[in-house]
């Protein structure tokens, strides 16, 4: 099969990499390098050559990408595609689970728990154990709990680590052991599992049932990963025990893109990889196709400062491309008024698209001086990482009803429903319930469907019992009716449509409309013949489950895309925008600490520098508000460790700046390349030379001798008076009252400020 005209589109190595079909393979994909192309044709080619699709798993980090992958491998061998076990670590370990899960005590209809679910529930057992809520904060706990389980760390070994529990104690959070064995205990008896028991409970069922292992270890003969980098130890070890027995092994990956540590991944995965496989075949993809020959040369330049990393040259056949941008401002609103600006007008010269550019940014915080500049500019955007359309209060409320039709014992679905739309159960016989549940080691569900039996819960006997018997009613009709019809009737019975639609503001009809997109959305999924798993209510609950951000799309695609770096990974945009890269921020005062650390924020930058295709911009300020006040800033290192040939400081004219939209005129476009200042940022705190002009010329006085009742005035808020000074001597503070902007508190040795007569 080596003349299949597939195998024409790929160059030398990844044609190598394709045809290498056995036998333990690691592929390193360098960024814009066709990995997911080379990953497609090769298990098209295992098909093509006789290979049983029902044998291939091929695990990925995005449902969407599995789709797309699946659907351009059928492309090419048509509808065997369709057999391959294809999907994201959980969703495929989900499917696994669906099948074993009574193995290990859990139903095979256990409800998946998203982020919400779990932090309900740490809420619920702190209040219990009577702890303080502002210490024992639920993403905190289950930022704990779930870096203990990727570590295979349960809840009852935690218990006997007397480090780990030394550790919380150091931290003044003592009891984290305590909660971690309690919401492992809530979540079993609810039958349900939260994201990180989905790989927790698969690595048992393989480690402590060998007629599962060997049953997964024969099915699986190919055993394809995808960003390999990326995965944590339980991952891992996973993986390792399915191909142990053929070895027919193949992980792709970039070490130079390895960015999750924080959420359990470590790079020794990647660079370890040959330890476990002596007799491994490397394939290096090194040839990008995706940016200007100046951005793949800057990052090359940046990544080559990492200590730790496998050998590799990106390069790249595409043209020279411009300079790498440089933009400095004084402050972080300037920051954002200049980005903008930018994307205005080389929108305008260039007739380019909004989806044309991406500002990405180290923090969500950041978006904020972003978001203001382009609303006033009119430009649409549109914000990754914000509230999901699953996580809005009138899906997730429908969506609890269909779960506890599947699993009456999820709890949070039963308590976030069991009286909205109000029926009459009220708090106190709720709390009663839940302690009786409790007490009697029984599920709330089982409480409530036997209410009669409980003194305490007399008054209540009635709607507990009509809640019931409604519930049940829909469990009859889910096993004659489609997904769709049982999610209307359900919609229609409880009033939920009906409450909905009485109201009549702007946010009621938005909520309306969500809840009939829902609907649309199950109705689709019944009706989807490119999906062979079976069209019910499980299977649809549990794929929504699985949605993750990179799976979410937006009807209206040509915005500006605002992001973290973090979630840009896998994208490219013709014009990028890196903004905040100052000491402290990019890198993050967090990963100063060691080296590791800090190469995990140089692979970042290295990220963010491989989206782009054509244009690459860096902006930092000198000056940045935290906590109301404006502190100083440096320009990051990572700034200074490109190369200085790929970069240029962009001078902006103060009219330039100050100009409106309104004026806007065709000649005034950005300053082409010829008229930019030569980069001139030195090592480390050396100055920055021929800086262009800030926002005004505005003249700080020395503040020594300011005064309450002072009239001043700040390079930002304008004028005010002083109402009230205090601090140490190197430390004062005044507090202004400014006419436009109100009160704000200033440390005076980084305020700028200037007296003005009264």
């Amino acid at each position: 099969m080596s003349d299949a005209p597939y195998l024409d589109a790929l160059n030398p190595e990844q044609k190598a990499a394709v045809l290498q079909t056995t036998g333990p393979v690691m592929i390193i994909a360098g960024a814009g390098s066709g990995k997911t192309r080379v990953l497609t044709y090769r298990i098209a080619h295992l098909i093509a050559t006789g290979v049983d699709g029902f044998n291939i798993l091929s695990l990925t980090f995005t449902n969407k990408a599995a789709k797309e992958m699946r659907n351009r491998i059928e492309s090419v061998v048509g509808t065997e595609a369709r057999n391959i076990w294809m999907g994201t670590f959980h969703s495929v370990f989900a499917r696994i689970l669906r099948i074993e899960a009574e193995k290990i005590g859990y139903p095979k209809n256990f409800t998946i728990y998203d982020t919400d679910d779990s932090k309900t529930l740490l809420k619920a057992i702190v209040k219990e154990m009577n702890l303080d809520d502002k210490v024992y904060k639920p993403n905190y706990i289950l930022s704990r709990i779930s870096n203990a389980k990727n570590n295979l760390i349960q809840a009852h070994v935690y218990l006997k680590q007397s480090d780990l529990i030394a550790y919380d104690e150091t931290t003044g959070r003592g009891k984290i052991h305590l909660i971690y064995a309690e919401y492992a205990k809530r979540c079993f008896k609810a039958g349900a599992m939260d994201f990180d028991d989905l790989l927790l409970n698969t690595f048992k069922l393989l480690n402590n049932f060998p007629d599962v292992l060997h049953k997964y270890q024969h099915k699986f003969k190919y055993v394809m990963v995808d960003e390999y980098q990326d995965t944590n130890h339980c991952q891992y070890m996973i993986v390792k025990k399915l191909a142990s027995v053929f070895e027919n092994i193949c992980v792709v990956g970039d070490d130079a893109q390895s960015i999750y540590s924080f959420r359990g991944a470590t790079i020794k995965n990647i660079l370890n990889f040959e330890k476990d496989y002596p007799d491994l075949k490397v394939y290096k993809l090194e040839q990008n196709y995706r940016s200007s020959d100046t951005i793949v040369n800057a990052a090359n330049s940046v990544i080559a400062k990492n200590k730790d990393q496998l050998e590799k040259n990106v390069w790249t056949d595409n043209k020279e491309g411009n300079k790498i941008n440089v933009l400095r401002a004084v402050t972080d609103n300037e920051e954002g008024r200049l980005i903008a600006q930018n994307i205005f007008e080389t929108k305008m010269t260039e007739q380019k698209m909004n989806s044309d550019y991406a500002i990405l940014y180290r923090t969500n915080s950041q978006s904020r001086s972003l978001e203001e500049a382009l609303r006033k500019l009119n430009i649409s955007y549109r914000i990754y990482g914000g509230t999901s359309f699953y996580q809005r209060k009138e899906i997730k409320d429908i969506i609890s009803y269909l779960r506890l039709v599947i699993n009456q014992n999820d709890e949070q679905a039963l308590m976030r429903i069991i009286n909205y739309p109000g029926r009459g159960i009220g708090k106190t016989s709720l709390e009663r319930a839940v302690v009786l549940a409790a007490k009697e080691d029984k599920t709330l569900w089982e409480v409530i469907s036997s209410a009669h039996r409980y003194a305490e819960l007399k008054s209540a006997i009635p709607k507990f019992r009509d809640f019931v018997t409604m519930i049940e009613s829909f469990r009859v009709m889910n096993n004659t009716h489609t997904a769709y019809d049982l999610a209307m009737h359900v919609a229609r019975s409880t009033k939920l449509l009906k409450l909905l639609n009485e109201d009549k503001t702007i946010e009621g009809i938005s909520k309306y409309e969500n809840v009939v997109e829902l609907l649309n959305g199950i109705k689709e999924f019944t009706e989807d013949d490119t999906n062979e798993a079976e069209k019910t209510l499980g299977n649809y609950l549990q794929d929504i489950a699985l949605l993750t951000d990179a799976d979410k799309q937006d009807d209206d695609t040509d915005k500006v895309s605002l992001m973290t770096i973090h979630q840009s990974k896998g994208l490219e945009f013709k014009n990028v925008f890196v903004a905040g890269l100052e000491e402290n921020l990019f890198p993050s005062q967090m990963s100063l600490g060691s080296r590791s650390d800090l190469e995990e924020e140089r692979r970042l930058f290295y990220v963010a520098i491989t989206r782009a295709e054509e244009e690459l911009t860096l902006s930092f300020a000198t000056s940045r508000f935290r906590f109301g006040s404006l502190l100083p800033c440096e320009p990051s290192r990572f700034i200074d460790e490109i190369d200085n040939k790929y970069v240029q400081m962009e001078r902006r004219s103060l009219t330039a700046q100050r100009q409106t939209i309104g004026n806007y005129k065709r000649e005034s476009a950005a300053p082409k390349e010829s008229d930019s200042l030569r980069r001139t940022i030195h090592k480390q705190n050396r100055p920055i030379l021929n800086r262009p002009p800030a926002i005004s010329d505005f003249v700080a006085e020395p503040m020594d001798d300011i005064e309450v009742g002072m009239r001043i005035e700040h390079q930002r808020f304008g004028k005010g008076t002083v109402s009230k000074i205090d601090g140490d001597i190197a430390n004062h503070k005044a507090t202004i009252n400014f006419d436009e902007y109100g009160e704000k508190t200033l440390v005076l040795k980084f305020s700028k400020l200037r007296k003005i007569d009264l």
